[in-house]
């Protein structure tokens, strides 16, 4: 069975979304409370994380900020009744894979859980053909330790970051739209956040770049979106 966490406070949802969890095969932990729901997440092992963002305690955008800065990589699906765009890119920008706004029909949560299973299911490369270490030029990615260095420094990366740049050096001349991007980075098809790809196409370039106005790894494949360079050694 995958294991879920479910951070939520209000219990009908919580009892609910247990229900047709538990008919997809998932055994569910709950949580009604902030502190409570971050304590398990970061202690606990699970397949996907629902975390509501307005919670008692401590909302679910800080729970997802801390998350992500144990380096813990589980997918996390947030819930909010907010609907205004600059909510949906907050929770996008700290480290949430999906975004689903109350209300919401039962049926398309679990297709977004589904989605999210799936999606680590398919990326999960196997242990023997991971190579421990990605390198061009003086840029060098240790896999395993998840650290990036440039002419020997250290790089400091957002998770998101990592995964752009692992996914980019590890298919060296492999033009991606953003629409994929986001797709397989993020693990779901975010009509209309393109931007989501750029702002971070952008600040990781900052970090790996000497030149922006003339990137030797991050180059932009036009009309058609990103690719990183074949000068992999």
């Amino acid at each position: 069975m995958k294991k879920i966490l479910m951070i939520e406070d209000d219990p009908a949802i919580v009892e609910l979304a247990t229900i047709h969890l538990k008919d997809i095969h998932c055994e569910v932990t709950k949580s009604y409370a902030g502190f409570e729901g971050l304590h398990l997440a970061t202690t606990g092992t699970y397949d996907v994380i629902i975390l509501d963002i307005m919670l008692p305690e401590i909302d679910g955008i800080e729970i997802c900020k801390r998350i992500r800065a144990e380096k813990i990589k589980t997918p996390i699906l947030m819930l909010t009744a907010r609907s205004e765009e600059i909510d949906k890119i907050i929770g996008l920008e700290t480290g949430a894979d999906d975004y689903l706004t109350k209300p919401f029909s039962i049926r398309e949560f679990i297709a977004r859980i589904k989605a999210l299973i799936r999606r680590t299911e398919m990326l999960a490369p196997e242990p023997v053909e991971i190579p421990e270490i990605l390198q061009c030029q003086n840029l060098m990615m240790n896999t395993t330790k998840r650290k990036v260095s440039l002419d020997d420094n250290k790089i400091e990366l957002t998770p998101k970051e990592f995964d752009l740049l692992y996914l980019f050096m590890s298919n060296p001349g492999i033009s991606y739209s953003r629409e994929t991007l986001l797709n397989v980075v993020w693990g779901y098809e975010f009509s209309g956040y393109e931007h989501t790809v750029n702002s971070h196409i952008n600040r990781l370039r900052t970090k790996i770049e000497n030149n922006l106005t003339n990137p030797r790894f991050i180059l932009t494949t036009w009309g058609i979106g990103y690719r990183f360079t074949d000068e992999i050694k």
